[in-house]
């Protein structure tokens, strides 16, 4: 859609001339976020500072029926920011105040522009630990974290964005402020509006504020590998320790292409002869951190781990999950175009599936290397293309189709973390059922009776 001339000037008068952008070379790099292969330019980028301006900009775009993608670093890996319908894309990284940190009530308050890593630090001096650790948490912000329920390394023992987020305030697409929630662990008045903003995608309100739960930082920290034959022997080496009764703060793996990859990249010394890799890690009182290391250790080599390490000092154990974090830019370093996934399966079944994911690979003649949350059952299936092979890129999408089908044909789920964004919505509903898609739509239609938020994309 084109934008009229009066609705430019409205919105220039909202949030002030310099934060509003419409020219070809200024709208280049809204025009998609991380996901490769699904671009959409907007007619109109705008950063507006405060909860009042976004409330503004949307009782325009309503009563124009202009859409609106609320943005934040575009870090996302669904395509949930991409103007597929161009329009306004709000952009929300001026709103980037930390507004309390509360080691009293174990909260902070934080407008929805915060990066995550921010956040994190500034509760981490307080001696507080925000939980959630995606991936991408140098760069994506809070807000985008509880549009999308990031997830992360810790979520096995701690959860994910959704289990900290205490409240919200959000503004509706016809422009009022609302806020869910608020201070409270425990508050059960009305319907669950925070959990249903969170991971809404954008599609419901847009998140100028973030409420969240803080825990107290745990005294010691530490990280180990085991390295195995192969996937279905690091399997059952997590099984082991699940069942065992531990359950560790990570509990990450690694396919053989991705210990070669980050190895590469990296050089921290990984063995390049293992089928798999194990990270495995703790955290608590460091009584409890190195027993349940040394039990896991003794786990894994009663399951067939071919070599087992713990990091010997903090700097080593840091090294090592920033090892994990880089696996993306390792891959990426084998192609010009990364096209990485996220699919669920039950954790026993975590080998199996990977085992599947190659057979896929195969059969496309694709490289497609694996990693992910070997704790939750979470795997990161990720393809390396030429850019310019569009035989290749077509080949990832039929091969990613045929990913999602199998995770929910073992009872799974076609995105445990990264969302669905426009990148995934050709299959939700194959995995919630046509009824229960006609109810979102539903609930979509209730907060956004002009369907300007986000349309094309999770609930339109």
């Amino acid at each position: 859609m084109s934008l009229d001339r009066r609705a430019r000037a409205e919105l220039a008068r909202i949030v002030g001339a310099g934060h509003v952008r419409d020219q070809p070379g200024d709208l280049e790099p809204y025009a998609r976020d991380a996901t490769p292969a699904f671009r959409g330019a907007p007619d109109i980028v705008v950063w507006p500072r405060t909860a009042e301006e976004v409330g503004a900009i949307l009782r325009l775009a309503t009563r124009k029926h202009i859409p609106v993608v609320p943005r934040g670093a575009g870090s996302n890996l669904c395509a949930a920011t991409a103007a597929r319908d161009g329009g306004i894309v709000l952009v929300l990284t001026r709103m980037n105040r930390i507004l309390e940190m509360n080691a009293e009530e174990l909260l902070a308050r934080a407008e929805t522009g915060v990066p995550t890593t921010v956040l994190a630090d500034a509760a981490a001096a307080r001696g507080l630990l925000y939980p959630p650790d995606p991936g991408s948490r140098t760069v994506s912000t809070i807000g985008g974290n509880v549009a999308t329920c990031a997830g992360g390394l810790r979520g096995l023992k701690y959860g994910v964005t959704r289990n900290y987020v205490l409240g919200l305030e959000a503004v509706l697409p016809t422009g009022e402020v609302i806020h869910t929630g608020g201070r409270l662990w425990k508050d059960v008045a009305g319907y669950d509006l925070t959990r249903l903003l969170t991971g809404s995608e954008g599609t419901l309100a847009v998140v100028t504020e973030v409420t969240v739960a803080l825990l107290p930082m745990p005294a010691a920290t530490n990280t180990g590998l085991a390295y195995f034959p192969t996937l279905a022997a690091a399997g059952r080496a997590v099984n082991a320790v699940i069942a065992d009764g531990i359950v560790p703060a990570t509990l990450e793996f690694l396919d053989a292409k991705c210990i070669g990859a980050v190895e590469e990249y990296a050089r921290l010394g990984l063995r390049r002869d293992a089928g798999a890799l194990l990270l495995f890690g703790d955290d608590g009182d460091a009584g409890t951190v190195e027993k349940h290391l040394s039990r896991i250790s003794e786990l894994c080599e009663a399951n067939g781990a071919i070599e087992v390490t713990l990091a010997e000092n903090a700097a080593r154990s840091e090294a090592l999950l920033t090892a994990r974090r880089a696996t993306l830019p390792a891959l990426s370093r084998l192609g010009s175009m990364t096209i990485l996934e996220d699919a669920t399966v039950p954790r026993p079944r975590l080998a199996e599936m990977v085992d599947r994911i190659d057979e896929i690979a195969a059969r496309y003649g694709l490289l497609i290397a694996t990693f992910g949350h070997a704790g939750d059952g979470n795997l990161h299936p990720t393809c390396v293309v030429d850019q310019h092979d569009t035989a290749a890129i077509e080949a990832a999408h039929k091969a990613f189709a045929d990913v999602f089908a199998a995770a929910i044909a073992m009872g799974g789920t076609i995105t445990g973390e990264h969302g669905v964004g426009a990148a995934k919505l050709p299959f939700l509903t194959a995995r919630l059922g046509a009824d229960q898609v006609a109810l979102l739509r539903r609930i979509k239609t209730a907060f956004d009776p002009a369907g300007i938020l986000n349309p094309g994309k999770l609930g339109s």
